[in-house]
């Protein structure tokens, strides 16, 4: 009974330990200067906040979407293929965060992203920019069915990035 007791009280001990080192580790602020304060939850809201919606997405489908225009031209297929990759992970990011903007993203997903695929495959820089006119099309029909036509893509006409093949 004796013995019981012990383990009890001890349990108890480090129960009410770990509570408390879980309420301090909730309350402190981490981050560079403790720019994230807050218990749990309010630290995860600031993080949500700080990913953004979709905008953000669309920083970043800007920039491989360029990139992608440059590789194809420069006939570098691989840096083509890795910008395709990359974009589709940003869109499938950026739909995590906002799940509404599926629907409108669906054939742009599972049509035009394939056949700039599959363009790429072939290596042939004609192609290649039938293809990216056809990406084009799609990039600026997804954004109408978002009722967002005013955001109207064309083809890169400057150069931001250094790399070159």
């Amino acid at each position: 009974m004796k013995k019981n007791l012990l383990i009890l009280a001890a349990f108890a001990t480090i129960s009410s330990c770990q509570i408390n080192h879980q309420e301090k580790e909730e309350a402190s602020a981490v981050g560079s200067g403790g720019w994230l304060a807050g218990d749990t939850n309010e630290k995860f809201e600031e993080v949500a906040h700080q990913l953004g919606g979709f905008s953000k997405t669309m920083i970043e489908v800007s920039y491989r979407y360029s990139e992608l225009y440059w590789a194809g031209m420069d006939e570098n297929w691989q840096y083509a293929d890795h910008q395709v990759e990359h974009l589709l992970e940003a869109l499938e990011d950026g739909l995590k965060r906002r799940k509404e903007r599926a629907a409108s993203a669906e054939s742009f997903l599972n049509e035009a992203i394939p056949s700039i695929e599959a363009v790429i495959k072939k290596e042939d820089k004609e192609e290649f920019l039938k293809g990216f006119r056809s990406l084009t099309s799609a990039c600026n029909a997804c954004h109408a069915k978002e009722g967002e036509s005013f955001i109207m893509i064309k083809e890169p006409e400057v150069r931001t990035s250094p790399v070159r093949f």
